[in-house]
């Protein structure tokens, strides 16, 4: 028996969210903030026994902020298995309680969560009339958190998370429009304390490595004393009391000591002559903290590792931050195995965010190695090196808008093939996509280097900072990677950045053309074909797909680097490119041409020449804030991050200031208007199109006016 689904409704960041679950181990990726925690929590909620039962008590913190006024609204969390055991006891109970067939033997089953105003309030809401608006304020401003109830149901058959039929069951707030049956059977019937399925599985949660060292000293949360606790239920008393008359052998022993005996003799005799005898101890004993009762000795116990080679054993808290991770991860997934031993009917392991310190090769091996037999696990991460060997069929996405948290399911609706496609290409680095807020694909080193750097040295903000993950596809393959970005899986922007290779020289064949001439036009033409083909392509591709955008370079990016105004960067590299001075003389003097041909064909043959991504490097370190951004690369950026909010703006106008006030070519005074002007504008007090007038006047030889223009 394993989850098959997720469903939460109104539930803390989650105003509707659907996740898809399947057999063996099963990956959650988000970003911070995008519930990851949240969502182990509504789980724990339903299949967690060691929690308190006041937990399942929520309150106005747990609904949803973007409901605005939560009275009257429920939450709802809702399970559904696959799988279901079809041993008798587990049928029966699914029968009886949280199965969703009348008869029958039981494949799949719901479980639900609801927290819900009680019958009272239900029926104070459907007696209003439907659009009485005034009278629903009137009954929902008498609304408290006592007034509501939690309820656990099973044999449910609604989809919790469309909008209509949450209208249905619980009622439409804007219409005014509330249904009259109380409780609507589809949301299943009401299960018993008794028949809680918390008791029949086997349920382990490693909530994630931020203090360890905190755990091992707390004796509620110490993992090796639940471990011995857990053991020391099958300890024979018989066999425990040698332990203890050795224990309290050791205790007397050390009381028996003369020097022992005198300091305590000493001790009780100041606090007699300075406190008095009423005021003083009863009683007073020197000896070890050891204690000869069973649970009292377990929590004495401590965990000591050697992990140098010095063959030194230390206390958890002298290990390296990754090497206490490791043992308390170690003792989590040991308190799992026993309790799988108990033969439950169904097994879950929930981690969230194992990575924490632990090294990549570690992270790698720890998540091979966790698939147990008849065990679900699911993980939370923020690391690439585990979503790299994640199988992508099984990875479900969180990721904000706005205040509330969206799933994405990134194999949803693919063929195998297309499947196959993305879990060979997602490595470590592109991987990286599955976290972003934004995408940007290029096909090349040259693009992958040079793009960071120019945003960076013209906006002053860095892709990071505007939450944009550049992945290199090192080819011109994106159809298998851009497949992701779609409404039925990841609804992200994705921006894709290729070059459509016309040629910029002369093609016609010509009796004259030397063999290397020939060849040249015959490679350019083959270029231009095939980027005529690409074109076509991705442009089929993006069609009617609003995450999906294709932008391209009129020939390469090099070629179009040049052709944007940036012959003066190519040219401060001749002397890293070639010795010769002639040779340096004459590229000089065709890069500066204005002639395509001329200057083209130099800067392709500097890049070929020295290795596109070597020739990157090289022209990275002569990036100036003056440089100029092919427009091409602008609408790629703009299209992934959008809106462009006014303090973005404002940030990027005061690196500007920055930029022209360490010229010193302007007055001092004109560039403290200005920045006023900026902080005019962060506090809405003048619009975008103002403080582009407000920069253009003021500095209008700077390069960003251009691309303010463009807004």
């Amino acid at each position: 028996m394993h989850i098959s689904r997720l469903q939460l409704v109104n539930y803390r960041n989650f105003q509707r969210a659907n996740i898809v679950f399947n057999k063996g181990i099963n990956t959650i990726i988000g970003e911070n903030g995008s519930g990851k925690t949240n969502l182990f929590r509504a789980l724990r909620l339903l299949l967690d026994d060691t929690l308190l039962r006041s937990a399942y008590r929520l309150d106005e913190k747990d609904f949803h902020r973007g409901l605005g006024d939560w009275r009257g609204h429920w939450v709802i969390i809702s399970l559904e298995f696959d799988e279901v055991s079809q041993d008798e006891a587990i049928q029966s109970l699914f029968l009886h309680g949280t199965g969703n067939i009348a008869d029958g033997e039981i494949g799949k089953a719901t479980y639900n969560l609801i927290f819900r105003p009680k019958a009272a309030v239900r029926r104070i809401m459907a007696d209003l009339a439907v659009g009485d608006v005034s009278g629903l304020a009137e009954a929902r401003s008498k609304i408290t958190i006592a007034d509501y109830e939690t309820i656990f149901t099973g044999k449910s058959t609604a989809d919790f998370c469309n909008p209509d039929t949450y209208k249905q069951l619980v009622g439409d707030f804007d219409a005014v429009d509330f249904p009259q049956e109380l409780t609507n059977p589809a949301i299943g019937g009401i299960i018993p304390g008794m028949l809680s399925i918390s008791r029949e599985v086997c349920f382990t949660f490693v909530q994630a490595l931020r203090d360890v060292v905190a755990d091992f000293q707390n004796n509620r949360t110490n993992p090796l004393l639940t471990l011995l606790k857990g053991r020391s239920g099958e300890i024979d008393p018989q066999s425990f009391e040698p332990i203890s008359a050795l224990v309290k052998g050791l205790n007397d022993a050390i009381e028996s000591l003369p020097d022992v005996g005198i300091i305590r003799t000493d001790i009780r005799d100041t606090i007699t002559d300075a406190a008095g005898g009423t005021y003083s101890p009863r009683s007073l004993s020197i000896r070890s903290d050891l204690s000869d009762e069973a649970d009292r000795l377990f929590q004495s116990l401590k965990l000591f590792v050697g992990e140098s080679e010095e063959q030194y054993e230390g206390a958890i808290h002298e290990l390296s931050l990754g090497g206490a991770n490791l043992i308390y991860l170690t003792l989590k997934l040991l308190e799992f195995k026993y309790q799988k031993q108990k033969e439950a009917f169904a097994n879950f392991l929930v981690i969230e965010e194992p990575e924490a310190h632990i090294h990549t090769h570690i992270q790698k091996t720890l998540f091979d190695r966790l698939n147990y037999d008849d065990t679900q696990v699911i993980y939370s991460t923020h690391s690439t090196h585990i979503s790299e060997v994640s199988n992508v069929e099984n990875i479900n996405i969180l990721g904000r808008q706005g205040g509330r948290c969206e799933v994405f399911q990134p194999s949803a609706g693919l063929d195998t093939g297309q499947i196959g496609n993305i879990q060979r290409y997602l490595d470590a680095v592109r991987s990286n996509l599955l976290f972003a807020k934004s995408v940007v694909l290029v096909e090349g080193d040259a693009e992958e280097i040079l793009i960071p750097i120019l945003v960076k040295k013209i906006f002053g903000l860095s892709l990071d900072e505007l939450g944009i993950s550049l992945i290199n596809i090192r080819s011109t393959g994106f159809e298998n990677v851009a497949v992701l970005f779609h409404d039925d899986r990841i609804r992200k922007r994705c921006a894709i950045i290729t070059d459509l290779d016309r040629a910029f020289f002369d093609t016609t064949e010509d009796m004259h053309d030397n063999d290397d001439e020939a060849a040249a036009k015959k490679k350019a033409l083959a270029s231009q074909a095939a980027g005529l083909r690409r074109e076509a392509a991705l442009k089929l591709l993006c069609r009617d797909n609003p995450w999906l955008t294709v932008h391209f370079a009129d020939h390469t990016f090099e070629v179009d680097f040049v052709s944007a105004g940036n012959a003066g960067t190519i040219v401060s590299v001749l002397g890293d490119v070639y010795k010769d001075a002639a040779t340096i003389a004459t590229s000089k003097a065709e890069l500066e041409s204005g002639d395509i041909a001329l200057f083209g064909r130099r800067v392709l043959t500097m890049a070929r020449n020295t290795g596109k991504g070597w020739f990157a490097i090289i022209l990275g370190r002569m990036i100036t804030p003056e440089t100029v951004i092919p427009d091409y690369i602008l609408d790629a950026i703009f299209e992934v991050h959008i809106p462009v909010s006014s303090q973005t703006w404002a940030s990027v106008l005061d690196y500007r200031l920055s930029i022209i006030a360490a010229s010193q070519l302007h007055a001092s005074a004109n560039i403290a208007a200005m920045r006023a002007q900026i902080d005019r504008y962060r506090r809405d007090e003048i619009d975008f199109a103002g403080i582009r007038a407000e920069m253009l006047r003021a500095f209008p030889a700077d390069g960003i006016n251009a691309i303010l223009a463009s807004f």
